[in-house]
C-alpha cells in the first residue's frame, strides 16, 4: 500500500480506511489494526502540526515481509527532527513535575517493536517495524 496524503488533519479517515483495507487484505487481527492505526496517526499529526512541509503531502507505505509489518512515513521539505531520540516518558513522576510533550511518541515507541528516522535532502522518513504473529 502506498498513497499521499495532504496535510490536513481531515485526511484521517483516508488514511484509516487504507490502513484497515490493507490489513484486512494481509489478515491482520482488529486488535493489531488498531494500535497501528494509533501509532500512524500519531505521527502524521506530529507532522501536519510541526513539519512545514511547504505544503506537500505525506508519504505512506505499507508492506509486510518475512513476518513484519513496516510502515514508512516520507514527509518533503521539513526540518529534522529524529522521533526515535526523543527521550522516554519518566511515567513514575506526578503529572505536574514531568515534561510536556514526548506522551504521543511514547506511546508509538510502545506499539512498535522498531522506529528509524532518516534525513536527507530536506526528506524526513520515519520507518516503523511491527513483528506479526501469525
Amino acid at each position: 500500500m502506498e498513497k499521499k496524503y495532504k496535510r490536513d488533519f481531515d485526511e484521517l479517515n483516508s488514511i484509516y480506511e487504507a490502513t484497515n483495507r490493507f490489513l484486512e487484505e494481509e489478515k491482520i487481527g482488529e486488535s493489531v489494526a488498531w494500535s497501528i492505526n494509533l501509532a500512524i496517526e500519531e505521527l502524521f499529526t506530529n507532522m501536519v502540526k510541526y513539519n512545514t512541509g511547504a505544503g506537500h503531502p505525506i508519504l505512506i507505505r505499507m508492506s509486510i515481509k518475512d513476518g513484519r509489518l513496516q510502515i514508512q512515513m516520507i514527509d518533503e521539505d521539513v526540518d529534522p527532527f529524529d522521533p526515535s531520540e526523543v527521550p522516554e516518558i519518566k511515567l513514575d513522576e506526578p503529572i505536574d513535575e514531568r515534561q510536556i510533550g514526548g506522551l504521543g511518541l511514547h506511546l508509538v515507541k510502545s506499539i512498535v517493536d522498531k522506529i528509524t528516522y532518516e534525513y536527507k535532502n530536506r526528506q524526513m522518513k520515519v520507518t516503523m517495524i511491527k513483528e506479526l504473529k501469525r
